[in-house]
């Protein structure tokens, strides 16, 4: 940071920011001067004490042109320092800039180069972290200087005193045999002797080879304990010099030759392999980066800290007269303390187990300083109520930090927020702008115009005119906002389509008002959502939001290519009603020359809307045909383009949504636009004629439910009564009850609907089945029973709901139920975060992949087949949709696509017709292209149905469309209320990132190592599955660089035998199975097994099983149901099938 504001400079005036390790110097350079004393200020006079952290002399004045003192006051004595307090006489702003610095009494390692990982300090001294914190947090010793030649001379000494004591040794073993023999002893007496004397020899011999290697041990960065300090210290003391704490860390690193490290390194890198490699690879990086940059490696150790400006951690004075200050004051204030009494206790000579504590203190307060949650284990310092102080390390990361918060996500001008309703007679391009809003939004444009028509002759005038908001004021407005266009924005923007422009149309009230079909894109509702407004203010960014942003042209989703403009709840109930037709209606059977006589008739109340009638119509040839249909059909068969042909049938969601999609094919967007305004006016007009509404009277419970509640409950009455006797299991017994109490939910759920279904004008069936909103499984809860719930812990309670909710909970049913209820809400809330997160992730790992080219000349194939689209629940026409064809695409003789062609709705119906079940195709998996993909592997931007471009951030799209599902995933926990059916939605999002992170899952399938035929047998309540190989297998053994081959070709092999050493280590590569070499080249071993292989693989008697008796079986494949295991699926068939 700089010591003062410089001269307004340019802001272009540099190429790059760089961020660099500080030197001492540097911080001397920057700093205005030393803070002494921990003090803030003066609780009498409310002022900046002297040489404290807010000290005035250092940092500035704290108002402006004014000294401390007050001997100096005003702008004339600009820069004027006064020699009576020392302050100079400046702006109070520079308080934000001016630094300050701490000298402190020892060195103190900095934590983000100690403990970050991989940590530099370690990498440096090539220590691990551990050791590194026992040296720095004085419980060990690190060796600093070694005499090479005092350590030869005092191994010297060690082994002439070694012979000496053995000579001495051997002396005295054949003085007392002497003596033995003349006493004449026995035989156990000379034994026991022998094995004495060989006893003090083996003694002797170990201590001195323990000596001997301690003493060749001792190098610099030698680590010892304190015991072995102690022990070391005693008998070489005069050989090598040790110390503890950073001063000593501070030491080694100053007396490294860096060049000569690198040298080294450099070395031992041609020499190495696998993680020893990589390891290396990082230190060299370090090393030569810190040499590149001219960081000497010492300044990671700090002796001076610098002290941020005071207004960048102010101190405020409250109502009660108390201060609310930064953590950081508190911080600083701690590490000040701790260095004066630092300071004080070395100029005093006090003890030095007393002068260590102090230092593990200072070091201490200074990491917490620098960060309060790195050291995990050690306490942390907390406020007054145990909150946690927020260090500097914790006021610049995450999401409140100063670049997410504060650079990246700083406040726009030219925006505004409302809540949002609905404009049922906006287009869709069209949003609803509040009078008040727009005004204070297009301000500046508008005292623009004003001043332009000369109505004022300033701003100040023309800002008073806006005031008083005249006429002409908002006829200005409204000519500024004409072919203007503004973003529309809603949180949380998951997709792209989060954010798309409109053409602002002046209301009256505070409300932005939406166009119902974008709500789809928003996932908006009208139940307080709010929209933030934001105005595009160059031309180039106005033309960006009309032709890529506006939300007619957004119309499909990026991430499949269906539509996002589908209508929805009251349109589809109101299309549903008008396309029903229902038997013995007013005027049925009435035949029309024409649709304008059938409309005739209804009008004048002949003929009812959802009459069968007959009319003719004419063909697109003009030929003339008679159809059976009703009035409200024909109403519907006007807004439908002609292009459709005459639409027959009832309309429901499904099926307009299929409209929609067959007029983007066959009409483009802009008339599908036109069309899905015209089929939401129709819905809305006809939703509100039929006068659909719900009462308690319209839920029908079934007659038989009372009876089928009772043949349950009987049924369970059983199973208990046999498992009470001991003819079954615990076990057996709940999943019995569970089962009944399914069987008869679903009983009971059928008949209800068939119940529903007697009743045709039910407004219950109305609504559900024209797909406008609920289902039948919320009508069981209503009319049926709610049946079973899960506890809070997932596990099924088998004690069913037998109620419904229309006729009410009993105390136990109703406080089961709330389980579900609380689940769904805690969900929401905490995974709604967590795929959030996701998202994130994901965006940071893809986002520089993009397409960058037109060919990558890649020739590999995808191939995908129509059964296992099946199998995961795809349809096989969407997955190859868009695609480029990787081969020709031939049926029998006939080719019906060249290598290369994309495939599209043409070609797609002649795959359909002519049956084929494999489609080879190019994607971004096989693609070769470098940082990106190419155009062809890609294939076809979902997002507006053309061939993808290159430049097109494709990473982006991918990661959008995974993410803004799993943020859904959550959220439709809770409008179920927690019943339990199906699996739980969360285990989903949890495997999604299982699968991203390449983590174990929890439930893995077993995957078969061999190849072969399967025999399943059921032995005394458990499953074996036997995997037979069909004939003799082959294991491959990749040889990394650095090992040597020890076999050879034609060569046989035991279990367990040695194929390959590395030169480096003892590390080995060692046959699994019995054989012979096959093949010994390019870095791999082939074994040829001499046996054919058998698995046998045990499961619990309830496992679901993949397999039969009979099955054909590959490796790789699973044997039962569960996720599969990423790490063991690569070992086993490859990286193309863990892409897949």
């Amino acid at each position: 940071m700089p010591p003062s504001r410089p001269a307004a400079a340019a802001t272009d005036s540099f190429d790059a920011v760089a961020l660099s390790i500080a030197s001492p110097e540097d911080i001397i350079a920057w700093s205005r001067g030393e803070i002494t004393k921990p003090e803030t200020v003066n609780y009498r006079t409310q002022r900046a004490e002297p040489d404290g952290l807010f000290c005035e002399r250092i940092f500035g004045p704290t108002k402006n042109f004014q000294c401390f003192c007050g001997k100096y006051k005003g702008v004339r004595y600009s820069g004027v320092v006064c020699e009576k307090c020392g302050v100079e006489v400046t702006r109070s702003i520079v308080r934000r800039e001016r630094t300050g610095h701490i000298n402190l009494a020892v060195p103190v390692t900095h934590i983000w180069f100690l403990r970050s990982s991989p940590s530099r300090i370690g990498l440096l001294l090539d220590l691990p972290i551990k050791t590194l914190e026992q040296i720095v947090y004085f419980a060990a010793y690190i060796v600093i200087s070694v005499d090479e030649l005092t350590k030869e001379e005092a191994e010297k000494e060690l082994n002439g005193s070694m012979d000496t004591r053995r000579n001495q040794l051997k002396k005295e073993y054949e003085e007392a045999k002497k003596q033995l023999g003349k006493s004449k002893a026995t035989r156990d007496q000379l034994d026991a002797l022998d094995k004495e004397y060989a006893d003090k020899m083996d003694t002797l011999k170990s201590n001195h080879k323990e000596a001997v290697d301690d003493l060749r041990n001792l190098s610099v960065g030698y680590v010892l304990s304190e015991l072995k300090f102690r022990e070391m210290n005693m008998k070489f003391g005069h050989v090598f010099r040790a110390g503890t704490g950073a001063e000593s860390l501070e030491e080694i690193i100053a007396n490294i030759d860096m060049q000569k490290m690198l040298e080294r390194l450099q070395w031992e890198r041609t020499q190495s392999s696998g993680q020893k490699l990589k390891k290396l690879m990082k230190r060299i990086k370090l090393t030569s980066s810190l040499m590149k940059a001219g960081i000497k490696p010492q300044w990671m150790i700090l002796r001076r800290l610098q002290v941020i400006p005071p207004d960048l951690r102010p101190m405020v004075q409250l109502d009660g007269g108390r201060f609310a200050a930064s953590d950081l004051n508190d911080l600083y204030r701690r590490v000040i303390n701790r260095n004066n009494r630092l300071k004080k206790l070395m100029s005093i000579g006090a003890p030095e187990v007393i002068c260590r504590n102090e230092k593990r203190m200072l070091q201490e307060a200074v990491d917490t300083l620098l960060n309060n949650s790195a050291r995990a284990g050690k306490t942390l310092f907390t406020a007054g109520d145990r909150r946690k102080l927020r260090s500097l390390s914790d006021m610049l990361k995450g999401k409140q930090g100063r670049f997410r918060q504060n650079l990246l996500g700083k406040r726009v001008d030219y925006s505004g927020r409302s809540v949002i309703v609905v404009g049922p007679d906006l287009g869709l391009h069209q949003c609803g702008l509040p009078k008040e809003m727009a005004m204070k939004l297009f301000k500046p444009f508008v005292i623009g115009h004003i001043i332009r028509d000369e109505l004022a002759h300033n701003v100040k005038g023309a800002e008073r005119l806006v005031q008083d908001g005249g006429k002409e004021v908002w006829d200005i407005l409204e000519n500024v906002i004409k072919d203007k266009y503004v973003l529309l924005n809603r949180a949380p923007t998951l997709h792209r389509l989060g954010i798309q422009a409109f053409m602002p149309k002046l209301i009256e009230g505070l409300a932005i008002q939406i166009h119902p079909l974008v709500c789809a894109a928003f996932n908006a509702d009208f139940d307080g959502d709010q929209m933030a407004v934001h105005i595009p203010l160059s031309q180039k960014a106005q033309r960006e939001a009309k032709e890529l942003m506006a939300a007619n042209t957004n119309v499909l989703k990026p991430s499949a290519g269906d539509p996002v403009i589908n209508p929805s709840q009251d349109m589809v109930l109101g299309c549903y009603f008008l396309t029903k037709t229902h038997k013995g209606k007013k005027g049925e059977g009435m035949i029309f020359a024409n649709p304008e006589e059938a409309f005739l008739a209804h009008d004048q109340g002949y003929v009812n809307l959802q009459a069968l009638i007959k009319v003719r119509l004419t063909d697109e040839e003009g030929n003339y045909e008679m159809h059976e249909t009703s009035v409200g059909r024909l109403y519907f068969d006007e807004i439908v383009p002609d292009e459709l042909g005459f639409v027959n049938e009832t309309q429901t969601k499904k099926t307009l949504s299929n409209l929609v999609r067959k007029a983007l094919d066959l009409v483009g967007s802009e008339e599908t636009v036109a069309f899905a305004d015209r089929i939401k006016d129709v819905g809305f007009k006809y939703a509100t004629r039929s006068g659909v509404s719900i009462a308690l009277s319209d839920m029908v419970v079934p007659e038989e439910r009372t009876k089928m509640m009772e043949e349950a409950n009987e049924q369970v009455r059983l199973i208990n009564n046999y498992h009470w006797k001991g003819l079954i299991t615990a076990d057996e017994r709940y999943s019995h009850a569970i089962r009944i109490w399914s069987k008869t939910k679903n009983e009971v759920s059928n008949k209800m609907i068939d119940n529903f279904r007697k009743y045709e004008e039910n407004d219950i069936t109305y609504v559900i089945d024209s797909g406008a909103r609920g289902n039948w499984g919320q009508v069981t809860q209503l009319t049926g029973m709610k049946g079973l719930v899960a506890n809070p812990s997932g596990r099924t309670i088998e004690l069913p709901i037998q109620s419904n909710l229309k006729e009410g909970f009993s105390v136990l049913e109703y406080f089961i139920a709330t389980h579900g209820g609380r689940k769904g809400k805690s969900d929401t809330a905490l995974k709604t975060a967590e795929a959030g997160y996701l998202t994130r992730r994901l965006v940071d790992a893809v986002q520089d992949i993009i397409i960058r080219e037109e060919d990558c000349g890649s020739d590999e194939v995808h191939i995908v087949t129509r059964k296992e689209s099946e199998e995961i629940g795809e349809k096989f026409e969407s997955r190859i949709f868009g695609r480029t064809l990787a081969l020709d695409l031939n049926a029998g003789n006939k080719t019906l696509a060249k290598h290369d062609d994309e495939i599209d709705d043409a070609l797609l119906e002649k795959i359909q017709e002519h049956g084929i079940t494999e489609i080879p195709v190019r994607s971004v998996i096989t693609c070769h292209t470098r940082k990106g993909i190419c155009v062809k592997c890609y294939g076809r931007d979902l997002g507006d149905n053309e061939t993808v471009r290159i430049g097109t951030p494709v990473g982006i799209i991918a990661a959008q469309s995974i993410g803004e599902p799993g943020t859904q995933l959550t959220m439709r926990t809770f409008h179920m209320g927690g019943v339990a059916e199906g699996a739980d939605i969360t285990q989903g999002l949890t495997r999604v990132e299982e699968l991203f992170e390449a983590r174990s899952p929890r439930t893995p399938a077993v995957l078969s190592d061999i190849a072969g035929k399967v025999k399943v047998s059921h032995p005394s309540g458990r499953t074996i599955v036997q995997i037979v190989a069909t004939e003799k297998g082959e294991d491959e053994y990749r040889i990394p660089a650095g090992f040597e081959v020890q076999v050879k070709k034609g060569q046989k092999v035991k279990e367990r035998t040695v194929l390959a050493k590395s030169s480096m280590d003892k590390t080995t590569i060692k046959a699994t199975v019995e054989g012979k070499v096959i093949e010994t080249e390019d870095g791999i071993v082939k074994i040829k097994h001499s046996e054919i292989q058998d698995r046998t693989h045990e499961f619990g008697a309830r496992e679901s099983l993949l397999v039969k008796s009979g099955d054909d079986i590959e490796v790789g494949q699973p044997l039962n149901l569960g996720h599969f295991n990423l790490q063991e699926l690569l070992e086993k068939k490859g990286i193309y099938s863990v892409q897949r």
